[in-house]
């Protein structure tokens, strides 16, 4: 066979031909990534925890005295002056009524206290019979050692008979007024719910302790209550505190001063607050997946105004950033950039189209970034969340771009 040159240039051509379709049958996609450029920016790391508001003094008024709460003059809501505004008023437990055994046994009491009166009173009539003849023999016998026909000793006996009389009758009239409470007493048991006085005389009005608004209120109509029984509670809602359930290992981490961020209140924006206590006690408390944790409460204070935060009351569900740690200039990467690498860290830095796995070196570390403290420089592009299909060296593309 005979090699023209048209021949060879044919065949030259149907090879390049027949390996370019070879390679683009054989060769590997590019695979398809997200990638983030590395930043230098402000970075914070917080505890991230559900709080709740609560007034920081908030007082309950109880009822002083056995008896009935009359219908609450107030409803929740209204505002209060300290010890002007009535919240509550009480009045005496009536008396109860009695059964045919209590009353007979009342009604014989009250005879008995009848019967001892009249005992008392003859007896009075009695001793100031004696005192009378006691005090004759007395003046007598005076007037008879004045002439000289009596002795001492006969005056000084009937002196002292005349003052055992005057004992005798003070000691009758107080045997009176003993039987005369008795009866009292022993009539007030046979008084039924009929008898008590006029509820308009005899109310406790109870004032709020504190200025501010009502709270909450027992029962607002009129019922029956014990000495103590809670009525009304009273607070200030301009003077909120927050208060939050953390992890005791998170707790150890902040102290008094501790800077913290209020989200989800409902306004617009954020508040601010600020650590003031971290309880001394934990508690273990079961989690929504039924784990036993110990936790703690921490106390933290609005910096906020309240002008700034209207509407915040009470109880109210917040979110709290707890600011454990923060800078105003840190390198720093998504978490799921970063995987492990033997004992260290390591993350795919794109460059030219091609996937470098390297080495960093990782600082703090945040709810969704990392801080970086060797390893890579601001401004590189790196895979977020790599698949297994990402190995250094491996065609990688911006999976936006395609």
């Amino acid at each position: 066979m005979v090699w023209t040159t048209r021949t060879i240039a044919l065949s030259l051509a149907g090879a390049a031909l027949i390996g370019g379709l070879a390679w683009v049958a054989f060769r590997e996609d590019p695979v398809p990534v997200d990638l983030i450029e590395v930043t230098a920016g402000p970075m914070q790391v917080t505890i991230d925890a559900d709080a709740r508001t609560r007034i920081r003094e908030v007082y309950e008024v109880a009822a002083p005295i056995a008896g009935t709460a009359l219908r609450a003059p107030v409803v929740v809501g209204d505002p209060v002056a300290a010890g002007v505004t009535v919240v509550a008023r009480v009045e005496p437990a009536s008396p109860a009524l009695l059964d045919a055994r209590s009353r007979a046994q009342a009604e014989a009491a009250v005879a008995e206290a009848q019967a001892a009166l009249e005992v008392a009173r003859a007896d009075l009539t009695r001793a100031e019979e004696e005192r009378a003849f006691a005090a004759m023999q007395f003046d007598r016998t005076q007037a008879l050692v004045q002439r000289g026909v009596s002795s001492v000793t006969q005056l000084e006996t009937v002196t002292q008979q005349l003052a055992v009389a005057d004992a005798a009758v003070a000691a009758a009239r107080s045997r009176i007024a003993m039987s005369t409470g008795t009866l009292d007493r022993a009539q007030a048991a046979l008084m039924g719910p009929e008898g008590g006085a006029a509820p308009a005389a005899c109310c406790v009005d109870l004032t709020a302790p504190a200025d501010g608004v009502v709270l909450s209120i027992a029962t607002i109509s009129e019922h029956p209550v014990q000495a103590g029984a809670p009525l009304v509670t009273v607070g200030d809602p301009g003077d909120l505190e927050i208060v939050a359930d953390l992890l005791s290992s998170d707790a150890v981490r902040i102290g008094p001063g501790t800077r913290a961020i209020v989200e989800r209140w409902g306004g617009p924006g954020a508040l601010e607050a600020v650590l003031r206590r971290v309880e001394p006690a934990a508690e273990t408390r079961v989690s929504a997946l039924g784990i036993e944790e110990q936790r703690v409460d921490v106390i933290f204070d609005l910096v906020t105004p309240p002008e700034a935060r209207a509407g915040l009351g009470h109880g109210f569900s917040v979110f709290l950033r707890v600011v454990e740690w923060e800078t105003d200039s840190a390198v720093q990467v998504p978490l799921g950039a970063v995987f492990r690498r033997g004992d260290g860290w390591a993350v795919f830095v794109v460059a030219d189209g091609l996937a470098e796995e390297r080495a960093v070196t990782l600082g703090r570390r945040g709810a969704r970034t990392a801080e970086v403290l060797a390893g890579l420089t601001p401004g590189e592009r790196i895979v977020t969340h790599p698949s297994d299909a990402v190995a250094d060296g491996v065609a990688v593309v911006d999976r936006r771009a395609m």
